[in-house]
């Protein structure tokens, strides 16, 4: 005998049709893939390529900062990193003002496949780029940032259950 609730087939449509995270996670596996596949040629996924590029820069990085750029801890960047350390297209090294800490170092062959890459994405964000209506792709970008700075917030709406798997739902 189950006193279950039942949750009226228009909240799941309200739903449908309101939620912010779902339509942004939608809206990002279909980039991804469309990312995915015109990378595919270069040996990449969009993931690697951003991972990538966010190595690209004057010096090595720390770990630390790469990871909060890509929104990710620390053990998801170094899982990341494993493919990309076998390819040779990236090297950790000791850091020399921290023994503790890594450093990043995109390879000669990581900036080759880099290289490789990048008129790839430049075609392919162009082509994203035309389909939205002019001007909307960076008022996107912004509204999305201005997302990105909010996940320290949290909204009051009723106490927190402890959560029994590692994921989150949408909402």
């Amino acid at each position: 005998m189950s006193n279950s609730i039942e949750i009226p087939f228009s909240t799941t449509l309200l739903v449908r049709d309101t939620c912010l995270c779902l339509h942004v996670q939608r809206a990002a596996r279909a980039l991804a893939r469309l990312f995915d596949d015109a990378l595919r040629p270069a040996g990449l996924t969009n993931g690697q390529f951003s991972l990538l590029m966010s190595l690209n820069r004057p010096e090595p990085p720390p770990m630390g900062p790469v990871a909060a750029l890509l929104a990710m801890d620390q053990t998801t960047l170094t899982a990341a990193l494993k493919p990309l350390q076998r390819k040779g297209w990236v090297t950790v090294v000791e850091n020399p003002r921290d023994r503790r800490g890594r450093l990043l170092v995109l390879t000669g062959d990581g900036k080759a496949v880099l290289a490789k890459a990048l008129p790839i994405w430049q075609a392919t964000h162009a082509a994203m780029d035309a389909k939205l209506p002019k001007g909307s792709s960076a008022q996107l970008r912004q509204d999305l940032q201005t997302v990105s700075g909010m996940t320290g917030e949290t909204v009051k709406a009723s106490p927190r259950r402890p959560r029994r798997s590692g994921r989150a739902m949408a909402g």
